[in-house]
C-alpha cells in the first residue's frame, strides 16, 4: 500500500462547526482506545529532563497538552487553530503553520499525535530540515498504514457513533501513515546525529521516539 496524501474534512471547517465539536469527541475516544495519553507521558517521562521545554505540533484543542501539563510537564502548543479556552495557563500558545514556524530551536523537545500523516514526503523533509538544529528529542504518534485497519475503521467507527468527518478522515489519516523507519527517513534524520525506535501496536499506532546523539549535540540523550 503506497502512502497516499488526502485533503482531510476537518481542515474545511472551523472549531465551532457542530461537524467538527463531534469529531473531537471521537478523536477523544479513538486516543483513549489507542492509549496515547498515557504513552506520551510514559516516553517523556523517561526522555525528558527536568526544566525542559516541549512544543506539540497540532495541539487542536488542548486535550493532550492539558493533560501532559497537569502531570508537571513543560508544555506548549502550536496549531493552525487559535488557542483553546482549557490551555494551561502560562503555557505558550502558537498559532502558525509547524511548515514555515521559525522558532522550533526554543524547545528541548518536539512532539505530535496524528499529525504527520498530513503532510507530503517534500514537506516532511523540509520539516526535518527545520527540526535538525533545534530540539534534541522528537516524539510522535500517528496511524500505521495498513488496508486491513480501514476495512476496521469502516466497519467499527459507524457502531461508535462517529460521524461523516471521522469516518472519511479516518480512511483518509490511515493511508498517509507509516510502516517500518519511514518517518525518520522521510524527516530525514541522520544517523550519525540520531538514535530512533519506530514501533506500530496491534490497535494500529506507529510510534516514533528519536534523540539525538551526545557526539552530534553535546547533550545527553
Amino acid at each position: 500500500m503506497q502512502r497516499n496524501r488526502q485533503p482531510e474534512i476537518l481542515d474545511s471547517l472551523t472549531p465551532e462547526d457542530p461537524a467538527a465539536r463531534h469529531n473531537r469527541r471521537d478523536l477523544r475516544l479513538i486516543n483513549g482506545l489507542l492509549g496515547s495519553t498515557g504513552w506520551f507521558a510514559r516516553t517523556l517521562a523517561h526522555r525528558l529532563r527536568p526544566g525542559e521545554l516541549a512544543l506539540e505540533l497540532g495541539a487542536g484543542t488542548g486535550e493532550l497538552g492539558g493533560a501532559l501539563a497537569a502531570r508537571g510537564l513543560a508544555w506548549d502548543g502550536l496549531d493552525l487553530w487559535p488557542r483553546p479556552p482549557g490551555w494551561p495557563a502560562g503555557r505558550a500558545w502558537h498559532q502558525a503553520d509547524l511548515r514555515t514556524f521559525g522558532d522550533y530551536g526554543r524547545y528541548d523537545a518536539v512532539a505530535g499525535n496524528f499529525i504527520l500523516h498530513q503532510f507530503s514526503d517534500a514537506e516532511l523533509a523540509d520539516l526535518g530540515r527545520r527540526l535538525a538544529r533545534g530540539p534534541r528529542l522528537l516524539v510522535f504518534s500517528e496511524p500505521v498504514r495498513r488496508r486491513a485497519l480501514q476495512l476496521v475503521c469502516r466497519f467499527l467507527l459507524p457502531a461508535l457513533g462517529a460521524n461523516y468527518v471521522s469516518r472519511h478522515d479516518a480512511h483518509v489519516s490511515i493511508a498517509g501513515g507509516f510502516l517500518g523507519e519511514e518517518l525518520p527517513a522521510l524527516l530525514r534524520l541522520d544517523p550519525a546525529a540520531w538514535t530512533w525506535r519506530c514501533h506500530t501496536t496491534g490497535l494500529g499506532a506507529y510510534r516514533m521516539v528519536a534523540w539525538r546523539n551526545p557526539a552530534a549535540s553535546g547533550r545527553r540523550p
